[in-house]
């Protein structure tokens, strides 16, 4: 067996030329655009590549960028009155602030600084109890995108065992309360658990982001499961991979995402989706 491969690139656009639809139409009804804040402290080489990935996007659907670079040196409280300035600044529907911060400041404070209807990453203590208390609101971007490369397949999700390696707030937790809200049978395995060989040999859907390359062997994956990589890594020859061993995984997948262009480009398409719900909430827009 081959897998069939899942393309998140190809699915990415897709989305983004109805977006850019959706945004073209209502400017031309006498609307102004969707507008993002992106927020960068310091100039970490890889948050630099996706927040330059994040702004094209935003050009190429019609969302108006609002960069904010700031030294590595920002305060909490000058990183704070940013934030309270764009959560009032009626122009700004999203607020993006890149991961990872410098360590003199407080991730957890800043994402619940951001106003919850202005929270894109989907990642403020409001959006993911929505999730988890099956109202989701704007929803964390990667499991988003997880989903809706799912959903290509066609395979419904009711009752299937379903598997997230990693539990992480920015992914497993969220993907699990959206496994959970699609109705599959969710376990959630992590550094701690024990037969991690056993859980995948078990599992009809692996979503993998434990962020340890190879991690998960080809020959665990059980024959025609559906795999989904959201782990990314360079290795020394310049290559990039997965948390899976791609090659034997898709020897016995019936679907599976590769490394790169399978989670990421969906990631950026998601955050994408939440601007715009959040600007048509924001303008009571119908488009």
């Amino acid at each position: 067996m081959t897998a069939k491969l899942l393309d998140g690139r190809a699915l990415a656009q897709s989305l983004q030329a109805q977006f850019q639809g959706q945004i073209a139409e209502a400017v031309a009804a006498g609307h102004r655009p969707p507008g993002l804040a992106v927020i960068q402290v310091g100039d970490d080489p890889a948050s630099s590549v996706y927040v330059s990935n994040k702004r094209n996007t935003c050009q190429k659907v019609g969302v108006t960028s609002f960069a904010h670079e700031l030294p590595a040196s920002t305060t909490q409280a000058e990183l704070n009155a940013l934030i309270d300035a764009c959560n009032a600044d009626p122009s700004i529907d999203g607020i993006l602030v890149q991961l990872p911060l410098p360590p003199q400041l407080s991730a957890a404070e800043v994402i619940a600084r951001i106003a919850p209807h202005k929270d894109v990453d989907g990642f403020h203590p409001e959006n993911m109890g929505r999730l988890a208390i099956r109202q989701p609101g704007l929803r964390p971007c990667t499991p988003f995108g997880v989903m809706k490369l799912i959903e290509t397949t066609g395979v419904d999700l009711y009752g299937i065992e379903a598997l997230v390696v990693g539990a992480s707030n920015i992914v497993g937790r969220p993907m699990a309360l959206e496994l959970l809200l699609a109705g599959a049978t969710v376990t959630v395995v992590h550094r701690f658990s024990r037969d991690l060989a056993g859980h995948v040999a078990r599992a009809d859907l692996i979503i993998a982001a434990a962020g340890k390359p190879g991690l998960i062997r080809g020959e665990w994956i059980k024959p025609g499961a559906i795999v989904l990589d959201v782990g990314i890594h360079r290795r020394e020859d310049g290559s990039l991979c997965g948390d899976i061993e791609f090659a034997a995984a898709a020897e016995r997948a019936s679907w599976i995402s590769p490394v790169p262009g399978g989670v990421g480009p969906m990631t950026i398409a998601m955050l994408m989706h939440n601007t715009l719900q959040a600007w048509q909430a924001h303008l009571a827009l119908r488009v």
